[in-house]
């Protein structure tokens, strides 16, 4: 164990953060705590965060007896108090295991993000996957300057557009990487258009109702017309090599409740050229507007979802559909030779849990996946489990899992080549 764990991490009274070589790193899988090899590592991620933890205390493994220790105080002081870290991986990137610590009475919940685990190993690491080899999001991608000209251009041919003016604020405000490749020519643009949705996801990044953690951004207040929204696909599929245009975004509902302005933008956009990928990120739950939409030229689905077991996903997404839509819309695309992913929000313990397991294996079969969007769960651990309510067994492991499934790897949405 001396050799093959990386060293824990943790932080001092001032966020100050640290390695402790005498105990090892960490991680968590579902309700388990479980030490961490170094070849269940990799270096942590250029753009990744570090997130220090309030009312959280570090864990360790013992290098000399194996046993799992709380961590109290500063070894370097001998005084408290210390705090746990995790990270939020940067963008293609998938958690294999949660962060490790020991919650304190009273702690709030944490804020809507994926808290993975880092140790330390000649520098930080983190228990991940590259899942996407795409850099269309990689941190040093991005310009702000470029960003900028794009802005005033794109306001300059595309006057009074209000969704120019929505991703605008997403891009400037946010910093949200849709937006920002949108302004600087680059790959997937995105068409946020619904202010409803038909869930209430317990991790919803647009909208939070109650006490709880807030959501993180703001959702469009706003159906945008099929015109605006074409104005805004047409300039980008014209101008990008391999250009992707995508409905359903972090800062909307569900974009099938405005299912008719996106049909009508479809028909427009297709009426002017056959180039480009038309996708849409979808909670899927009413097939027949995916259907209407498909007949009018959508290219590829991305349904989202926690679990392929109807128990685990109506805890979560909390919906007002039957969860037998999902498959129905994804047969509905495949019947019409379309393309179909699955947007699955991976949390280590449950999405690997066997049962969860053998579900997705049968689940990507029985409804010709084509593709695994392995993208991490923004949530508080503790939350998320209890939100679930169920005891499971230890995971296989996400590394496994993701090996097993027979479906394409990755995190974003495809370009699919143009017709014609």
């Amino acid at each position: 164990m001396k050799e093959s764990t990386p060293s824990m991490v943790f932080a001092d009274r001032n966020g100050n953060v640290m390695d402790f070589p005498e105990l090892g790193m960490v991680g968590r899988s579902g309700d388990y705590f479980v030490p961490v090899r170094a070849d269940e590592t990799i270096e942590l991620p250029m753009g990744s965060q570090f997130y220090v933890l309030p009312d959280r205390l570090p864990m360790g493994v013992d290098r000399e007896t194996g046993e799992i220790v709380v961590l109290r105080k500063n070894p370097c002081t001998g005084k408290g108090p210390v705090y746990a870290v995790a990270s939020f991986l940067s963008a293609a990137h998938t958690q294999t295991y949660l962060g490790a610590w020991e919650t304190r009475p009273g702690a709030e919940t944490l804020p809507l993000f994926a808290y993975t685990a880092v140790g330390w190993s000649d520098g930080f690491v983190a228990t991940a996957l590259r899942t996407d080899p795409s850099s269309r999001q990689d941190p040093d991608t991005f310009r702000m300057d470029a960003v900028e000209k794009g802005i005033g251009l794109w306001r300059k041919e595309c006057p009074g557009n209000r969704l120019v003016e929505h991703l605008t604020h997403c891009a400037t405000c946010y910093a949200c990487p849709a937006a920002l490749n949108l302004f600087q020519g680059r790959e997937e643009a995105p068409l946020p258009t619904s202010p409803g949705c038909n869930a209430r996801c317990a991790g919803c990044i647009s909208l939070q109702e109650g006490c709880g953690p807030p959501s993180p951004q703001q959702r469009i207040a706003f159906i945008p017309t099929p015109e605006e929204i074409a104005e805004v696909a047409l300039r980008h599929i014209s101008t990008v090599p391999e250009p992707v245009v995508s409905f359903g975004q972090g800062c909307e509902g569900e974009p099938l409740l405005a299912a008719q302005a996106i049909r009508d933008a479809i028909v427009l956009i297709r009426r002017a050229t056959s180039k480009g990928t038309i996708n849409l990120n979808s909670n899927a739950s009413l097939p027949d507007r995916v259907a209407q939409l498909a007949d009018a030229g959508l290219d590829s689905l991305r349904i989202s979802m926690n679990s392929p077991r109807e128990a685990t996903y109506n805890a979560y997404f909390r919906q007002g559909y039957p969860f037998a839509s999902l498959a129905r819309s994804a047969r509905e695309m495949k019947s019409r030779g379309r393309f179909v992913s699955l947007n699955l929000f991976v949390f280590p313990g449950v999405t690997d849990a066997p049962k969860e397991a053998q579900a997705l294996r049968e689940y990507v079969g029985e409804n010709g996946i084509d593709m695994i969007q392995w993208r991490n769960l923004n949530m508080d651990p503790d939350a998320y489990l209890e939100v679930l309510g169920q005891k499971l067994p230890a995971g296989i492991g996400v590394k496994r899992l993701i090996g097993e499934i027979p479906a394409r790897r990755g995190y974003f949405n495809p370009y699919l080549g143009d017709k014609g």
